[in-house]
């Protein structure tokens, strides 16, 4: 009787930690990453749209101050109109943007404000240094 007790206890310790609402910090976190997968996906899927190859690199540091320009910069890059994938990422951007600027503006914290961080190296196959993305 006592194993099924804790049994059910440590159950509802679980629920009770897995259904917590998220806080601005890990929605930012997510949305950011689902940004960054997105983008990748975009770039990578064939043919790649003339257009998609001239879109702004985006490597996005919610922890750099410099996000928040590369978030608007991006947005307002006026190329791939046409492409549905392009438009959907924008609006993704957009509003990490608005949640960043309005909803959880007093909530973060940046640790930096280096906006060399956020752009990609060039891919060199000799250089092992270089991150590969």
């Amino acid at each position: 009787m006592k194993m099924l007790l804790s049994l059910v206890v440590l159950l509802s310790i679980f629920l009770l930690i897995s259904s917590a609402p998220p806080t601005c910090y890990s929605r930012i976190l997510s949305l950011s990453k689902e940004i960054m997968a997105s983008f990748k996906n975009l770039q990578n899927t064939e043919p790649v749209d003339p257009c998609v190859e001239m879109l702004p690199k985006l490597y996005l540091d919610i922890h750099n101050y410099c996000v928040l320009t590369k978030l608007r910069n991006f947005v307002a890059y006026p190329a791939c109109q046409r492409v549905p994938q392009v438009s959907a990422l924008k609006e993704k951007i957009r509003s990490l943007y608005t949640i960043m600027i309005s909803f959880c503006r007093r909530d973060l914290v940046f640790l930096t404000d280096d906006c060399d961080a956020l752009e990609i190296p060039i891919r060199s196959p000799t250089d092992p240094s270089v991150i590969q993305s």
